[in-house]
């Protein structure tokens, strides 16, 4: 008796088993959602809604993008890591999909092991940002102003956890200083608080704060990111000004939950590798000032995922950062 139910429970997993891989072999067959764990008009939609529009011609199914703020990206990020691992609910993240976990006591998954890489999508960097009438007119002279007078100074975010929270605190430990976070609900109210000099400095993303600096209301010193950005080619790097340790890009990639078979990830990689390719894709990223990654394998994603969740646990517990 017991073999025989032995054998059924072979047989049956064998069954479903043929069934994922014939299923793999066909994707997609219906269209697929790709959950944005932030609103509309971040970057992370931005990106997602970029790579959207093409991959829906590619596929013949349409890509839906579905917003799903809350709680610093957790209740978007928790909705991909329960869905059905088939492919057809993926989630496009970024660095708060990370730091959201490590801001919570109870974090409702894990950025890493609850989630299968797909492919890495877009790097983008912070500008790094000062008040107008700020004496620091570069890299080094921002952080020796900062060092010489701890907690004077201020630097905005749009929120706990957010990349602009991430980006500043990592700057403030390169230039060995504390300073006052003040987060704004609002991007205007922070352009406007730091033209006005009640705020300092900031860091956010090249899309979000290029107009600004445009205009000639707020100096940028630097970008954040590895290499220079393709909207800023001009502008040097904290590292080409001095400051190596406060470099950080703003990494943006596909997962799914844990469970998405080999073989639709393996074709989800290769597709989206070939519109990243595209000339016209990667111009409409870079106005929106996102740089494709030199590598977006789903070996190289899953690395960096591992490698920048290790450095935000560092800098939670080096900084004492806690949600406000």
């Amino acid at each position: 008796m017991f073999k025989n139910i032995y054998l059924l429970k072979v047989l049956v997993a064998g069954l479903l088993l043929q069934t994922t891989l014939a299923g793999a072999a066909d994707y997609p067959q219906r269209p697929i959602r790709v959950i944005v764990p932030l609103p509309p008009g971040t970057a992370t939609d931005f990106i997602a809604r970029t790579l959207s529009i093409p991959l829906s011609e590619r596929y013949k199914h349409q890509v839906v993008v579905d917003n799903r703020p809350g709680a610093g990206g957790l209740i978007g990020s928790e909705m991909a890591a329960k869905a059905t691992p088939d492919g057809y609910t993926l989630v496009m993240v970024a660095p708060p999909h990370t730091m959201a976990t490590l801001l919570n006591p109870n974090p409702p998954y894990h950025p890493v092991k609850d989630f299968t890489p797909v492919a890495g999508i877009a790097l983008v960097p912070n500008l790094l940002v000062v008040s107008p009438n700020l004496p620091a007119k570069t890299v080094l002279e921002l952080a020796a102003l900062l060092r010489n007078n701890p907690g004077k100074y201020n630097y905005a975010s749009v929120g706990v956890g957010s990349l602009a929270h991430i980006g500043g605190e990592i700057f403030n430990r390169a230039a060995n200083t504390k300073q006052v976070h003040v987060p704004f609900k609002f991007l205007g109210d922070a352009f406007t608080e730091t033209m006005a000099d009640r705020v300092h400095y900031f860091l956010f993303t090249v899309p979000s704060a290029s107009p600004i600096v445009r205009e000639g209301r707020l100096r940028a010193l630097a970008v954040s990111g590895s290499k220079r950005s393709s909207a800023w080619p001009n502008l040097p790097t904290v590292a080409e000004a001095g400051l190596p340790e406060a470099t950080s890009d703003g990494w943006f990639g596909l997962m799914g939950p844990v469970g998405v078979p080999n073989q639709v990830v393996s074709k989800l990689q290769a597709d989206v590798s070939v519109l990243l390719r595209d000339p016209k894709i990667r111009e409409s990223l870079a106005k929106g000032g996102a740089d494709v990654p030199n590598d977006t394998s789903t070996a190289a994603f899953a690395k960096l995922m591992q490698v920048e969740y290790e450095r935000y646990v560092r800098l939670v517990k080096e900084t004492g950062l806690r949600a406000q």
